[in-house]
């Protein structure tokens, strides 16, 4: 029985999707304006693990992520760089993309972009001033906080509080400094769209109600995100949603911890901050994802090279486990012994921490008991049956792969033109015998991280170093 932490309820729950089958999941992702740092990356690793539990769980997950391609940012840096706004959103669009590949993110069902639904934004502010929820002011509109009485349901903020040390931008045409723009008049030279209340384009919060109702309904099972938009933005979504609607906007709300640097949380605006393709650039996928899951999701975590490190050298028994799997499914051998490992206990153990609020850090842990364990059986017994390796490799597939993404069994397929590369690659592997016999052992270790690097694994046998290639 899976249960999570409620961010909206403020307890943990057992998990009951509107739909027994079904699961309809949205996070709110990147605005396009630059390349996202590796706080940005957390979330998305976060919110990733989790869906692709559920779908280990078989459930069907309908998994939504914007993009905001409309924003101030995305205008700022427009004019900077002397580009149309379109240009910037694309470029940091496909940067995105590119980034998420690399981290091992399973994409998502699909990516609603805020200039694409401009026509369900319209109709749902149209919905609110209808309902009297917002207001228009000379062709800015306005959502009425007051008018919610629930308003701050999931913040715990209250609207007396907030107002008396509300650091807004003042402006006259507001009726109170919390309310919030959901259609902005445009300025010269701005892109805009046209609405019955004049030329002009999105507020932020305002896109995430209209695509998210669009995509999984009016009501959807979990809405997931930063803790730092807890308020105001996932807050405003709630209200705004909820007055155009007349119904309950999501049932469960996760949120994951800051990730920190010095004490401090990162973000641009504080300019302590890496690019995840910056970090990319020193770690692998699986090092970032598993730094990512020695901590619950909900809590802080604090960035550190040192970790990052001790992440990569810890995948190095997984990786070894994995060759010696893949070096004896490769043998092909019949017969052999069988040696009763105790599948259905680790199993259970994987389950049972991420049915506990997607406990991750002690599913991390069972799934290097059970390397250790595959290790020494594999080292105590001689002539172990091929199906004991195959159950090795199904388990490590369908746990550290298919849903933490701290290892992969996946094959390049080889090309016709590999030959030149394969040979290569046994140079090197001479290079560090001889560098290894010589005790060079520092150039030894450099040439097996180099071509672990490049997909490439090597695996020292009795009869020599064998080597796989993998994506």
């Amino acid at each position: 029985m899976l249960k999570l932490y409620n961010t909206l309820t403020k307890q943990v729950e057992e998990f009951v999707p509107l739909n027994p089958q079904n699961v309809g999941m949205y996070i709110c992702g990147p605005t396009v304006y630059d390349y996202f740092h590796i706080g940005n990356a957390r979330t998305f690793i976060m919110a990733d693990i989790i869906r692709r539990y559920l779908e280990y769980k078989g459930y069907n997950v309908k998994f939504v992520m914007n993009l905001t391609d409309i924003d101030d940012k995305i205008i700022k840096k427009s004019i900077e760089e002397k580009v149309p706004a379109s240009d910037v959103a694309k470029k940091y669009s496909e940067a995105f993309f590119e980034d998420i590949k690399r981290l091992r993110i399973k994409p998502a069902t699909i990516y609603p972009r805020a200039t694409e639904n401009i026509a369900e934004i319209l109709s749902m502010i149209k919905a609110l001033i209808d309902n009297g929820a917002a207001y228009n002011v000379d062709g800015n509109v306005f959502y009425n906080v007051s008018s919610f009485k629930q308003y701050g349901k999931l913040s715990g903020k209250r609207i007396d509080e907030l107002e008396v040390g509300a650091r807004v931008e003042v402006m006259e045409e507001k009726q109170n400094p919390l309310d919030f723009a959901l259609w902005k008049k445009s300025k010269e030279g701005e892109p805009y769209w046209k609405s019955e209340w004049g030329n002009g384009r999105p507020g932020w919060h305002i896109e995430c109600s209209a695509m998210s109702c669009k995509h999984l309904g009016e009501t959807f099972d979990i809405h997931a995100g930063g803790n730092d938009l807890i308020f105001p933005h996932h807050e405003n979504e709630i209200a705004q949603s909820e007055a155009a609607t007349k119904k309950p906007f999501v049932k469960y709300w996760l949120h994951f911890g800051f990730l920190n640097i010095n004490k401090e949380k990162m973000s641009k605006s504080l300019g302590n901050f890496f690019t995840a393709r910056d970090v990319l650039a020193k770690y692998s996928a699986e090092a970032i994802r598993l730094f990512f899951s020695q901590a619950h999701y909900r809590g802080p975590v604090d960035f550190n090279n040192d970790l990052l490190d001790s992440a990569e050298k810890g995948l190095e028994k997984l990786k070894n486990l994995r060759s010696t799997i893949e070096s004896a499914v490769n043998k092909n051998k019949s017969g052999g012994v069988d040696p009763g490992f105790n599948f259905q206990d680790f199993e259970k153990r994987f389950k049972d921490a991420l049915d506990d609020d997607f406990n991750i850090p002690q599913a991390v842990a069972v799934i290097f008991d059970f390397v250790k364990e595959a290790n020494r059986t594999i080292s105590d017994k001689d002539n172990l049956q091929l199906n004991y390796y195959l159950a090795l490799k199904d388990f490590l597939i369908k746990t550290a792969d298919n849903v933490l993404g701290i290892i992969s069994f996946e094959h390049k397929e080889m090309k016709s033109d590999s030959l030149l590369e394969n040979e290569l690659i046994k140079i090197l592997i001479d290079v560090r015998l001889k560098a290894k016999n010589e005790k060079n052992f520092q150039l030894a270790d450099d040439i097996r991280k180099k071509l672990e690097s490049f997909g490439i694994t090597l695996k020292d046998t009795k009869e020599g170093t064998e080597f796989f290639k993998r994506d």
